[in-house]
């Protein structure tokens, strides 16, 4: 009986220790971002990567079952990187980091976000390429990356986001010219304005694409 007793505690102990490690998963990936990042108006300053589970931290909505669904960070004086980790909330919908100074480059780990309703950079000055891995989020409405200084060209993977409704890439460095197919069939010339580089159109049939990432 007494054996059984000790189990019994060893088991609980356990289970003590490794839930909160669990549980606070989504926790380390928001709190990776905050150590990468400077914020001089301290608006991560809820941000305790003691707590169970990062819920209760100011700009951070869960659901139901405590995993992070909105990310509300736009014009907060951020400045620093992103951070592959943040392609570990799995639920989350609602990416929102625009209006600060972020740089470098978007973390290729975002196209893990299945979730994604919106993603939102536009007035950073992130720069490097559009990540293909973009292509993978199937939920995606609005994608928004005016504003940055991004460069090399459009992924024609983004023509399979059958989703989208607003594409911006605007004031940015990109190249070459910019897909007409699938999805993008809807987007006027000003979601690609003011990239010097960009050539126009990709002519379906009569120009043929290079497929590189370079221009």
């Amino acid at each position: 009986m007494r054996a059984m007793f000790h189990l019994l505690t060893a088991f609980l102990l356990l289970s003590t220790l490794l839930a909160p490690a669990n549980a606070n998963l989504e926790g380390d990936a928001l709190y990776a971002l905050r150590r990468s990042v400077k914020d001089p108006n301290g608006v991560l300053e809820s941000w305790d990567p003691t707590l169970v589970d990062p819920c209760t931290w100011f700009h951070v909505t869960c659901d139901s079952d405590n995993r992070v669904t909105r990310l509300d960070l736009g014009n907060a004086k951020l400045s620093g990187s992103l951070v592959p980790e943040l392609g570990n909330l799995e639920r989350l919908q609602y990416l929102e980091l625009y209006m600060n100074n972020l740089t470098g480059p978007i973390p290729k780990e975002l196209g893990g976000l299945r979730s994604l309703v919106s993603l939102d950079l536009y007035h950073n000055s992130l720069t490097g390429s559009i990540p293909a891995s973009l292509s993978k989020l199937s939920n995606l409405k609005f994608l928004r990356l005016n504003s940055n200084n991004l460069t090399g060209k459009i992924p024609r993977e983004l023509t399979k986001l059958g989703s989208l409704k607003i594409f911006d890439v605007s004031n940015n460095d990109l190249c070459g010219t910019f897909p007409t197919s699938g999805s993008f069939s809807k987007f006027s010339e000003e979601s690609f304005m003011n990239n010097p580089r960009l050539e126009g159109p990709e002519l379906m049939g009569f120009v043929r694409y290079d497929v590189g990432g370079s221009c």
